[in-house]
């Protein structure tokens, strides 16, 4: 089996006697239920990496291998596109949205870090709870399912008129912009006519924008300095989480890069760990 703990989730990965693969994850804090389970399970070998990987090490009290987490990303991350009939040969940018989020170029059996960013599941979660007051991630997640982004956000339609600049105008000019002239009317003109900024899933919304816009912006401008057209999507925060997905894509699509989900994503690092601990 491998486990992927990581600052929010612990996930794991386990490779039945058949060769079925079963997926799960934990709370990273409960370290000692976790540690329960990868007993409970006996696996003949335990592949740990991710932030928390040492301190369950020590927890557990029986021989693991340490995996070094980007090359368990890289590793899994293969495996699962092979699973879903993609191609895992061709180089592709790997994109993990993990609590923070991890930008690697996979290409043969390298994995190398390109960059990241601080906006990920964390930003989703921590934001998204302090302005809806949710009280659960499958809550807010559901809640931005129907929210109206462009309540909150100011697009370039609120501020240019058609054909002015060539730029749609659906874009997003700024993230909460909407929200801010509500605020204070008399610093922009008078406040928007329509929508109504109060509302939980417009503010849920507009949190998945504000991260997935900026994710897809960083992931397609280390694409072009990489010269890879392929972005790789995973992670744990894409987990139940349409809204968030859905502008990944399409903010991917619409720059001319190939955006691909990765199904069960959130488990590449385990399934890379099992991988590697198997080797």
């Amino acid at each position: 089996m491998g486990v992927d703990v990581g600052a929010t989730l612990a996930k794991l990965a386990v490779r039945e006697p058949g060769g079925e693969l079963c997926f799960d994850f934990l709370p990273a804090g409960a370290v000692e239920a976790v540690a329960h389970r990868i007993r409970t399970l006996s696996a003949a070998r335990v592949g740990l990496t991710g932030c928390g990987a040492t301190g369950l090490a020590e927890q557990l009290g029986q021989p693991s291998a340490r995996i070094v987490e980007f090359d368990a990303w890289g590793r899994g991350s293969k495996e699962l596109l092979a699973r879903q009939h993609e191609d895992a040969d061709a180089p592709y940018l790997l994109v993990s949205l993990g609590t923070g989020t991890s930008v690697l170029q996979v290409e043969g059996t390298h994995t190398l870090r390109l960059g990241g960013s601080a906006l990920g599941g964390g930003t989703v979660l921590g934001l998204g709870v302090a302005l809806t007051g949710c009280e659960s991630y499958e809550e807010l997640c559901k809640l931005a399912r129907s929210g109206r982004r462009g309540n909150v956000d100011l697009l370039v339609s609120d501020i240019y008129r058609p054909g002015e600049v060539p730029i749609p105008g659906e874009v997003t000019a700024a993230s909460f912009g909407n929200l801010a002239r509500w605020l204070t009317p008399g610093s922009s003109g008078a406040a928007p006519a329509h929508g109504d900024p109060s509302r939980r899933e417009d503010l849920a919304s507009s949190v998945m924008g504000l991260v997935g816009e900026n994710v897809a912006l960083i992931s397609c401008g280390h694409s072009t300095t990489a010269g890879i057209p392929r972005i790789v999507y995973g992670g744990a925060t894409l987990r139940g989480n349409p809204a968030l997905v859905t502008v990944l894509m399409g903010v991917t699509a619409a720059l001319g890069r190939e955006p691909i989900l990765l199904e069960e994503g959130g488990f590449a690092g385990a399934l890379g760990a099992l991988a590697l601990a198997e080797a």
